[in-house]
């Protein structure tokens, strides 16, 4: 019988040829590709397709497809573009001067210990609240000496009118106020762990200084001591007697403040330590004192030469006594040991010493420790007495807040030079500060200083 079948139709030629390459797309579909991976090992029914970054190695296998061939590509591209820019930054800020941002630190990576330890990291801090100045100093130690970490020095003449009232003014205390604020703030901001606050010859003599220091207290929280005129000169000696040049035999330390000026005689130790005070005398008259105790200055030289002579002779008498007992020591040392030894701490011998040096403006690093000739320095003070106060004025390193004022500080020198004619005196811009942080921070030895 002859076959009916019909012939294929276009139509039925082309549904199976659909369906064949349906059959073949999910034969495809079911087998893995290239960039996957068969997990044989995780729990999951044999033959489960797990993508290749969800592997058990958890290492991604690299992408063959193009799609993850554009991402690698991309992802490069993103990293080069990254590097490009931190490059240019890093250039701008070479070129620039600027330090690039700190890095957080790793809170488990080691940290470097502090340089200071223990009592070591604290910072000390002395106030010296003078007739003339109020002076702040902030150091930390540092070995056997110590490292100054703030400074602050204002002129307040705490003692301005005193001579004539006994009484500090009430515009001398505002101006000791505000720079008493000062300090307290440094103190707060420094974090210091002792300080020791004195007052001197202005406190010790007004009849309101107690009142004055109450006030301090209550206001900036600084609480002030009067001390005494010998506390005075033993920090004074403690602060600066590593200057004194070496030698045999005692020698001579002089402090001129504002209000009044010690003189203090020291012998060393054999073992360097701090020096024996065999003897001191402190007078009333600084340089603001001895000023208001003489009569008004007038410009004319024969009253300026008067006026000097009349400063010399107060300072003569106050220091008469001392003078007779430390004759005969001095008769002796010139005998037996040569050159006398000077040492003089003040604004007026740092200030005299920079016109000896012939600096257009003070420098401290210059002037402390340095040897001047007595010669030079009573040759200065004449001059400077014979000038007016415009004159003084004129004059490097002396300026307008100490003319008025050097002529008594000169005559105060000439006076000590009379008792104990050194030919040469060192000279100190150092003193009760000093002292009293070597006194805060233990330090005895002379082999250290205010680095």
């Amino acid at each position: 019988m002859a076959d009916q079948t019909p012939p294929d139709t276009p139509a039925k030629v082309q549904r199976r040829g659909e369906k064949a390459r349906r059959r073949a797309r999910k034969s495809r579909a079911a087998a893995p590709r290239k960039d996957q991976r068969v997990d044989v090992t995780g729990g999951k029914p044999e033959g489960t397709v797990v993508p290749a970054e969800q592997s058990n190695s958890g290492a991604a296998a690299p992408p063959t497809s193009r799609r993850g061939a554009r991402r690698k590509r991309g992802a490069k591209a993103r990293e080069r573009g990254v590097a490009a820019k931190s490059a240019q930054a890093k250039s701008a800020q070479a070129k620039s001067g600027a330090k690039a941002p700190a890095k957080t630190p790793d809170a488990s990576a080691p940290r470097p210990a502090p340089y200071f330890h223990g009592p070591f990291g604290q910072s000390y801090a002395a106030i010296d609240l003078g007739t003339n100045n109020c002076r702040l100093l902030i150091a930390r130690p540092a070995g056997d000496s110590f490292v100054v970490v703030d400074a602050f020095s204002r002129v307040v003449r705490l003692g301005e009118g005193l001579a004539q009232t006994g009484r500090l003014s009430d515009a001398a205390m505002e101006r000791a106020m505000g720079a008493l604020r000062i300090c307290a703030d440094k103190l707060r901001r420094r974090g210091v762990a002792l300080a020791r606050s004195v007052a001197t010859e202005a406190c010790r003599r007004a009849t309101n200084g107690p009142e004055f220091i109450e006030r301090v207290r209550r206001e900036t929280g600084i609480a002030l001591d009067i001390i005494s005129a010998r506390e005075e000169a033993r920090l004074a000696v403690l602060g600066c007697h590593i200057l004194i040049e070496p030698g045999p035999g005692p020698a001579l330390v002089f402090d001129i403040g504002g209000g009044s000026t010690e003189l203090v005689l020291i012998e060393h130790q054999d073992d360097g330590g701090v020096p024996l005070i065999r003897d001191f005398v402190s007078i009333p008259y600084g340089v603001v004192s001895l000023t208001e105790s003489c009569r008004a200055e007038l410009d004319s030289p024969q009253d300026r030469a008067e006026r000097y002579a009349e400063m010399r002779a107060l300072v003569d008498d106050g220091f008469a006594a001392f003078a007779a007992r430390i004759a005969p020591l001095r008769e002796g040392l010139v005998h037996d040991h040569g050159p006398l030894r000077l040492l003089g701490t003040s604004g007026t011998v740092t200030t005299l010493a920079s016109v000896h040096l012939d600096l257009p403006h003070y420098d401290r690093s210059a002037v402390d420790g340095c040897i001047v000739p007595a010669a030079s320095m009573r040759a200065i003070s004449q001059r400077l007495s014979s000038l007016s106060v415009a004159g003084r004025r004129e004059v490097a390193c002396i300026g307008r807040e100490r003319a008025d004022l050097v002529v008594a500080g000169c005559a105060i020198l000439e006076s000590i030079l009379d008792l104990w004619p050194a030919a040469r005196l060192g000279v100190a811009d150092r003193g009760i500060r000093e002292g009293i942080l070597r006194s805060l921070i233990g330090i005895t030895h002379s082999k250290g200083g205010a680095a």
